[in-house]
């Protein structure tokens, strides 16, 4: 019934001219030619689809079918009928009416979701390149519009992390990776052939765009396979290396935009990005220093004459980019990245001019974000790692001058002990090679200031900012240890009576306010114990005006009790550090007055005067 509707149609057609058709029959030529396939008659459909008079009415209302036997294709229930489903979309796609097709093939890319996305794509890029190639005129905007629908439809695959996932390609996106490199590579060709020509300088500035983007999804989340294990074949950097070739061959080469980025006037600035996609370059540009710095994709296009301090410059605001991201297999390319960059470097040889430069601070407090907030414990690991490998870079000065910024921004007591450990390393060092002006004396007092101090004074969470009073309280003893009075290089001794109001007396008050709230608490749980394992429920402690999250009693009293050690543990070092400054005092005060003992009168040509201390015999 179905092919008899069709034939119909096409007989009344037949001897009408192309401008006559009218819409009603390009409805009915959809419908019954739906209705064919549907109801298996494949192979009649076939037959008129081949037949020479039927040309001109196939070149106009053609391309309504392409939906119809697409879908028939991806169902692929009858391998016989699949065959003569590519026969017929294959004289479609030659005889139809290329504008429309186009329209009809995004169109399609753009219905499905989930991996149905990956199956549609590869079955139609081929297809499409063949009709954008028989355009008369405005490819580049028609190559534009189907590298754009690919992309956004791509872009809702999920991006394969592991080893494993990579080789399953589950959703596709590898394939589809590998055929669009295919689809995009004659267009290519066509801006070398004839770069003068204005067309091409448009197709140009379309292939510049779809490059950026694919930097951004998916080579921005992609995980590489590592170099060792068959590079040939890891689909991510075949890609990568694929659109960083294309970037050179259409002028814009590695070099150029790498040096290019961050300044005010840019190559491809002309450009009419859309507001987001103007947002989105800053995450290509970061994607491509990675594959560059770290990956070593298109390495060897640029200069050996850049500086290290220049090429960490050049990346401190990818590695900021990537640090901002939430994502792991994001931020963990700015550790990678960051990493790659300092070891270029000699220790102490960042000058602490770079740090005026946003990103040099924005990128130290963004791995006290990686360090404190990462659920993964070797990224936390890393980025601790990587901190202190920046601070090993950075000259006296710049080390000074993060020190403050970090114990001034990072509101993490772990983070702070960190710290303050560097600045008695700092420290050390001045003692025992080179005086450093930084870590003695006036500039020290005022880092000491920071340090020897109790953020709320005596009703500072003492549990809370453990690590960073126990940080403080070992670099005070060492400080005591380390300078004598009579030297005091540091400038320790003349401060001595600020840092015991500002730091000592607070902290003993705290303390006392601190084991007696939490003895009280373990009292009242003891008492309540009995009844709680009565009811055979739970119990809630309140500590400083928060509830403990709720557990079993026993547990609770394990956490009351292991508060109380860290009290003691801190009391323990404070008596210590108390101990020593008074054995310190005493000791210079006895030998000054020791000395006044043994000065005597020096009679010389009649005059006396006052002659320097003699030691005893």
């Amino acid at each position: 019934m179905a092919v008899e509707e069709l034939q119909c149609i096409i007989k009344r057609c037949q001897i009408l001219e192309e401008h006559d058709f009218k819409e009603e029959d390009f409805g009915l030529f959809q419908l019954a030619g739906q209705r064919c396939i549907e109801d298996g008659h494949i192979n009649q459909l076939l037959e008129i689809i081949q037949d020479e008079k039927n040309k001109t009415i196939i070149k106009s209302m053609g391309w309504n079918l392409v939906g119809p036997v697409v879908r028939c294709l991806l169902r692929g229930r009858e391998e016989d009928k699949r065959e003569e489903c590519f026969l017929i979309f294959d004289l479609l796609v030659k005889l139809c009416n290329p504008k429309e097709l186009l329209l009809g093939l995004l169109e399609l890319i753009e219905e499905p979701s989930g991996k149905q996305i990956s199956q549609i794509i590869l079955l139609l890029l081929q297809p499409l390149q063949t009709v954008i190639q028989k355009l008369p005129n405005n490819e580049a905007y028609s190559v534009g519009l189907a590298l754009s629908t690919l992309w956004n439809q791509l872009s809702l695959l999920p991006v394969p992390h592991s080893e494993e996932q990579i080789w399953a390609d589950d959703y596709g996106l590898c394939q589809c990776c590998k055929a669009l490199i295919e689809f995009t590579k004659p267009f290519v060709e066509k801006v070398i052939s004839d770069k003068e020509n204005k067309e091409n300088a448009k197709l140009k500035d379309e292939l510049l765009k779809f490059c950026f983007k694919s930097l951004k999804c998916p080579l921005l989340t992609a995980q590489f396979l590592e170099q060792l294990e068959g590079v040939g074949n890891d689909p991510f950097r075949c890609f990568a290396s694929e659109i960083i070739g294309f970037l050179s061959k259409i002028g814009h080469p590695v070099p150029q935009i790498i040096l290019n980025h961050g300044r005010k006037k840019r190559p491809w600035d002309y450009l009419e990005f859309e507001e987001e996609e103007d947002r989105q370059l800053a995450d290509s540009a970061a994607s491509l220093s990675y594959l560059v710095f770290v990956q070593g994709i298109g390495i060897d296009q640029l200069p050996m004459v850049l500086s290290p301090s220049y090429l960490l410059q050049l990346n401190m605001e990818h590695i900021e980019v990537f640090l901002q991201r939430t994502e792991q297999s994001i931020y963990s390319k700015g550790l990678e990245l960051l990493e790659t960059s300092l070891l270029r470097l000699e220790d102490n040889s960042l000058c602490y001019q770079y740090l005026e430069i946003k990103s040099f601070l924005a990128v130290p407090q963004g791995l006290v974000k990686v360090m404190t907030l990462c659920p993964i414990e070797t990224l936390r690991k890393k980025g601790l790692a990587m901190l202190q490998l920046y601070i090993d870079k950075l000259d006296s000065q710049g080390k000074y001058t993060l020190f403050r910024c970090l114990l001034n921004t990072s509101n993490h007591s772990g983070v702070e002990a960190f710290v303050i450990q560097n600045i008695k390393n700092q420290i050390d060092l001045s003692f025992k090679k080179t005086y450093n002006k930084w870590f003695s004396g006036a500039q020290l007092i005022s880092l000491l200031d920071l340090v020897l101090s109790l953020p709320e004074g005596a009703e500072t969470d003492l549990l809370q900012n453990s690590d960073r009073i126990m940080a403080s309280l070992n670099l005070l003893r060492y400080l005591v240890i380390k300078d004598n009075e009579d030297d005091n290089q540091t400038g320790l001794w003349t401060e001595l009576g600020k840092i015991e109001n500002n730091f000592l007396k607070p902290l003993h008050i705290g303390l006392n306010m601190s084991k007696a709230h939490y003895e009280a608490e373990i009292k009242n749980s003891q008492q309540n114990n009995q009844v709680a394992s009565m009811c055979k429920g739970v119990c809630s402690v309140t500590v400083a005006g928060e509830e403990i999250p709720t557990m079993p009693p026993e547990m609770q009293l394990k956490v009351l009790h292991s508060a109380l050690f860290t009290f003691d543990l801190i009391e323990s070092v404070l008596a210590r550090v108390e101990e020593l400054i008074e054995i310190k005092s005493k000791s210079t005060s006895e030998e000054n007055v020791g000395l006044k003992l043994f000065k005597r009168p020096c009679v010389y040509q009649g005059s006396t005067v006052s002659c320097s201390y003699i030691p005893k015999h």
